[in-house]
């Protein structure tokens, strides 16, 4: 099969950003008097979204609360918009990775479960303003991987078919993304799960490095 299209999750797998979304969280829960979590931790709490992390860090009757958990969002999302580039930064081999894909005229893609603004913050900052066609990250009215809708969207806008496309992550949550849209499943492993994960929930292939893809996947010439 010859490929021609990527998309990409973005924590995890385009960028490391697991110390900056652990040191907001943890300064918000210092705030109010909760316990503090270590940053190997926060691994296994994102992957879904920030609402969903919010409810695996708070004590368990304040993640109940619906309306606390909104309002602790809301000062977690305010927190993390100040600081999301203290400590992110692409992981190694990536832009080269990137730049090859661009060489080969392979448009591309993110589809990600982070909130929407401090997505397009992240991307404006560290990666080249044409180098990704649509950055899709959580939205009101848009339903969150591994429902499949935002990852045929992309598709649809690039006129790719999901047999034709890749989809990367480093989670089950993507791979189950992959599996839904009916992409190419390619697991990262140096994100925030281990190969196992990936593997159980469907990965075709596991990359040790960002430019091993290029030894794994065949793409279509332009």
């Amino acid at each position: 099969m010859q490929y021609e299209a990527a998309i990409f999750d973005l924590d995890g797998t385009l960028v490391d950003s697991l110390n900056d979304l652990a040191d907001s969280a943890n300064a918000v829960l210092h705030a109010h008097g909760f316990p503090l979590y270590d940053v190997e931790a926060y691994r296994y709490f994102v992957g879904n979204g920030s609402r969903k992390l919010i409810e695996r860090i708070l004590p368990p009757g304040r993640a109940a609360d619906a309306a606390f958990v909104r309002d602790f969002m809301a000062e977690y999302k305010a927190r993390y918009a100040s600081h999301l580039l203290d400590k992110t930064k692409p992981y190694e081999g990536i832009m080269e990775m990137l730049e090859e894909l661009r060489r080969r005229s392979i448009p591309m893609a993110v589809c990600t479960n982070k909130h929407q603004s401090a997505a397009e913050a992240i991307m404006e900052e560290l990666f080249p303003r044409d180098m990704f066609c649509e950055i899709i990250g959580d939205q009101d009215g848009l339903p969150r991987k591994p429902d499949p809708h935002k990852v045929l969207h992309i598709m649809t806008n690039m006129g790719v078919a999901g047999d034709k496309a890749l989809y990367f992550g480093d989670t089950s949550v993507d791979m189950d993304t992959a599996r839904n849209a009916g992409t190419f499943a390619v697991g990262v492993l140096w994100g925030f799960r281990p190969a196992e994960e990936l593997t159980e929930h469907g990965a075709d292939i596991l990359l040790k490095h960002p430019m091993e893809l290029f030894e794994k996947v065949t793409f279509a010439e332009r």
